[in-house]
């Protein structure tokens, strides 16, 4: 087919994103479209609300471009797209049963808002590292790690691969060893540290068990 087959859809969602794919039938694209400005939406109340250390960077940096990326994606969809199906497939072997392992990569999605607004509401949190806090630059970069590291263990689970596994193992075997030396060392209360070991001590097990719904 040659020329643009939805013009007047694409037009529709340069003025209200998601409209022009929800006028095409394309209802899936149409909820992930509003989904995923939700998300830029939160990065940047977290950037514009709390002027904490990652203030600039969610400001100036990713919400930009978040935006741009994500307004040019859904635009040129509804300009083009024939078929219904998913914006982003990032459920790409729904019929090998992997359903629960990309549950749990978003859920640590889910974890890297949650560590974005505890850094920014709370500036003073300090991330300890074996016990210890690192100061100045240091610390910013301590605690910049974790929604950075989360990010990619949820990618690489959602995605179903072998590197996303690995990451998470790593993670989970540094994050344990980590939060026990800080139960022995750090006066309690220590709920949260025992939640963490445990909570992480069963997604490793299961994850472990469930490795071969992981691709390369």
């Amino acid at each position: 087919m040659s020329g643009p087959p939805y013009p007047t859809a694409a037009i529709l969602s340069a003025f209200v994103p998601g409209l022009g794919q929800a006028v095409k039938g394309h209802w899936t694209k149409a909820a992930e479209i509003l989904i995923l400005g939700l998300l830029i939406a939160i990065a940047w109340y977290l950037g514009f609300h709390f002027r904490g250390p990652f203030s600039p960077v969610l400001l100036y940096v990713l919400t930009p471009l978040g935006v741009v990326l994500w307004w040019t994606r859904q635009v040129h969809d509804a300009y083009f797209a024939l078929i219904p199906g998913s914006l982003f497939p990032v459920l790409p072997h729904p019929s090998r049963g992997s359903l629960d392992i990309q549950i749990i990569g978003f859920l640590f999605l889910f974890a890297v808002y949650s560590d974005l607004y505890i850094i920014q509401a709370r500036p003073e949190y300090e991330l300890k590292i074996l016990g210890s806090v690192l100061p100045g630059v240091w610390g910013v970069l301590v605690k910049a790690q974790s929604p950075i590291l989360h990010t990619f263990i949820a990618v690489g689970l959602i995605r179903l691969k072998r590197w996303g596994l690995f990451l998470y193992l790593v993670y989970a075997a540094w994050g344990i060893i980590n939060a026990l030396v800080n139960l022995a060392v750090l006066p309690g209360p220590h709920r949260i540290r025992l939640v963490f070991i445990l909570s992480l001590m069963i997604f490793t097990a299961y994850l472990w068990r469930r490795r071969k719904g992981f691709t390369g």
